[in-house]
């Protein structure tokens, strides 16, 4: 009952909000934040249920299956679909890190005062169709939530944004829209190829990754002797699912959408962007192509590797000439996630685990770095690192926490990037699949991110203070109360993720056996 929830609540509350003849700005972030709470407090339920059900490592625990809906297609059989939710290693840890970030997206929102109603509405669908893609194990109402969220978005960017909003809008929704049409080919081919217990195509992610569960000479059986354009069948399965799901990652050429929306959408959407939506591409690799194509995953890994080094180089060293605050944050998350696929590719326990961690990791650190650059923002409405000097002066909390963010992004020792980076490094450079030089390239990519973070921690707080419009001077001021709960929670977080990462380290034992260590 705590998934269905965790998915409906917001959802229905949402609907609710709609259906309102009018909705004031006091009463929408009231409405929105009073249901991210519960939110919250749903998702640590379910967590600690999580943890104290079945001992067994990356099981399934709090399952909820019950049929759908079924149609007749004659000579193709039934179509049927079932409803089906569950938490293991894989989506546990990243239910929690939505629960926490939608909350402090709904707390960021305060700032929103146009079209109350309308924002806090598509907000929470937002919400709800996030944490559905996390714990749906039916393939097709994955798939569901996974386009459903793609409007919100859409409205979220095009109706709030910045000055370039719909062209940052329609970019987001084209790009993922093609990903989702890649993904959708290879669901049905997944679904003609699996049948379930009573042997009937299924949808269901479980018996998709259990061989057994593939009828023989199936389109995409394992051996399956279908070769299309000098490639089989299954390896062009796995390819459509990874490019699919690496648009949203995104991963590098495909990464193009990301700095548009991000400097284009309000803070509580771009919070929302880097925190989650992103974890959602890296999710489905981890979810669905490595544990249903194991084989044609190891013979990629190569190339998986390469796209992993390159984006973290490529993010790294654009990120180091930007001149805008969100953009250089958006092309650091592109080099951050980087490290996602460079642990996929190595496949080793530690590397797979060391992924996992990142994700969570990188969800906290984004969302803090957001929120750092909507607390300018809010008060002069720019972000260029060379409009600012020596904002610790009149910011001093602001620049403590900002620092924070900073160092902690950068990998330094102590916090939780530095685990997740080691985790991956440990297990890259053991893998049989990857050559030692790509994990060592990818070590310069540490450098750049200290060049880049370290200059515009210079830039913005140290030396004389200075601003490029005297007129703002008075607005600069110190963070107020909501403000610091918003950045110091995440940043926290890090901290004592960093200095115990133990906890999490357990919420995500079993990962590495379900995407398939070796």
């Amino acid at each position: 009952m705590t998934l269905v929830l965790l998915i409906f609540l917001p959802i229905a509350v949402a609907i609710f909000l709609a259906l309102l003849p009018e909705v004031g700005n006091r009463l929408g972030r009231l409405v929105n934040l009073g249901a991210s709470t519960v939110q919250l407090g749903l998702g640590l339920l379910a967590v600690w249920q999580y943890q104290v059900a079945a001992p067994a490592a990356g099981a399934v625990r709090l399952s909820v299956q019950v049929p759908w809906f079924s149609v007749d297609l004659g000579r193709l059989g039934q179509f049927k679909v079932d409803f089906w939710l569950g938490l293991d290693a894989l989506s546990a840890p990243l239910l929690l890190l939505s629960v926490i970030v939608l909350f402090l997206g709904a707390l960021a929102s305060w700032d929103i005062t146009a079209r109350p109603r309308a924002y806090h509405a598509l907000y929470l669908l937002l919400s709800g169709n996030i944490i559905g893609c996390f714990l749906a194990l039916d393939f097709f109402l994955f798939f569901l939530f996974f386009e459903f969220m793609l409007l919100p978005m859409y409205f979220l960017i095009g109706l709030w944004g910045g000055a370039r909003r719909e062209y940052a809008a329609v970019k987001f929704f084209i790009y993922t829209f093609l990903g989702s049409v890649a993904i959708l080919v290879a669901m049905i081919g997944l679904y003609l190829s699996v049948v379930g217990p009573d042997g009937a195509p299924t949808f269901g992610l479980p018996l998709m990754a259990d061989p057994a569960s593939f009828k023989p000479g199936a389109l995409l059986s394992p051996g399956s002797p279908v070769v299309i354009w000098g490639l089989g069948a299954r390896t062009w399965a796995f390819l459509l699912l990874l490019v699919g799901f690496a648009i949203k990652l995104p991963a590098v050429p495909l990464h193009t959408w990301l700095p548009d929306a991000h400097v284009e959408a309000p803070t509580p959407v771009s919070v929302v962007l880097a925190g989650v939506l992103l974890k959602i591409g890296a999710y489905g690799l981890m979810r669905i192509a490595y544990p249903i194509f194991p084989e044609v995953a190891r013979q990629l890994a190569w190339w998986v590797g390469l796209a992993g080094v390159v984006s973290i180089l490529y993010g790294a060293l654009v990120a180091l000439g930007q001149g805008n605050l969100k953009r250089m944050i958006a092309y650091a998350s592109v080099s951050h996630m980087g490290y996602v696929l460079l642990g996929l590719a190595a496949g080793t326990p530690e590397a797979i685990s060391g992924a996992s961690f990142q994700l969570f990791s990188h969800g906290l650190l984004s969302a803090l770095l957001f929120l750092c650059a909507g607390v300018l923002y809010t008060r002069t409405h720019e972000l260029g690192l060379d409009a600012y000097r020596g904002l610790a002066q009149p910011m001093p909390r602001y620049a403590t926490l900002a620092g924070v963010a900073f160092f902690a992004s950068l990998g330094l020792p102590g916090f939780s990037a530095f685990v997740a980076e080691l985790l991956v490094y440990l297990g890259a450079f053991r893998s049989p699949g990857l050559p030692g030089w790509m994990p060592a390239l990818a070590l310069l990519g540490l450098l750049v991110g200290a060049g880049y973070f370290l200059w515009a921690l210079q830039r913005l707080f140290l030396g004389p203070f200075s601003l490029k419009d005297p007129a703002w001077r008075p607005r600069l001021t110190d963070l107020t109360r909501r403000e610091l709960v918003l950045l110091a929670l995440p940043a926290a977080l890090a901290l004592l993720l960093g200095i115990w990462p133990g906890p999490l380290l357990a919420l995500i034992e079993g990962s590495a056996q379900i995407v398939g260590a070796r």
